[in-house]
C-alpha cells in the first residue's frame, strides 16, 4: 500500500459531493507527514495527474481539489461527475459517420432571401474590385 492510498480510500468512502479538509485532517488520514512543499506551492494541490502521485490518488478516487489555500492549509476535494461514454457517444455507429455528426443540426437558420456567398457589408465589395 502506498503512502496515499489511505486518502484515496477515504475519499471513496465519503457520500458527499465536495469533501472540505486541512492539511492536517490529511495528515491523519495517511499517518504521515505531507512534503515540505507541498503547504507553499498551490500548483502542488493541481489536478495535473502527472503533478505527484498524492494527485493521481485523490483523482482516481473520482476528486479534484478546488479552493486550495496554502496560508489557511486546507483544500477542498469536489467529485468528479462523470457521465457513461455511451449516453453521449454511441459505441456502434450504423451510418460509418462520426457520433457528433448533425449534433448541430436547427441551431440556426438561415432566411431563404440570404445570399451566404455575399459580403456582409457593402463596402467588402469594394475591397475585392
Amino acid at each position: 500500500m502506498g503512502k496515499y492510498d489511505r486518502l484515496g480510500e477515504f475519499l471513496k468512502s465519503q457520500r458527499t459531493r465536495e469533501v472540505p479538509m486541512s492539511f492536517a485532517d490529511i495528515e491523519r488520514v495517511i499517518g504521515g507527514k505531507l512534503p515540505p512543499s507541498s503547504p507553499q506551492y498551490p500548483a502542488w494541490w493541481s489536478n495535473n495527474p502527472t503533478n505527484n502521485v498524492m494527485t493521481k490518488v485523490w483523482l482516481a478516487a473520482g476528486f479534484r481539489t478546488e479552493q486550495v489555500d496554502t496560508k489557511a492549509r486546507k483544500v477542498v476535494f469536489r467529485r468528479i461527475e462523470q457521465k457513461a461514454p455511451e449516453a453521449n457517444f454511441p459505441r456502434t455507429r450504423k451510418s460509418g459517420r462520426h457520433p457528433l455528426f448533425g449534433a448541430l443540426k436547427g441551431l440556426a437558420h438561415v432566411p431563404a432571401d440570404v445570399d451566404l456567398t455575399e459580403p456582409a457589408d457593402p463596402d467588402w465589395a469594394k475591397v475585392y474590385e
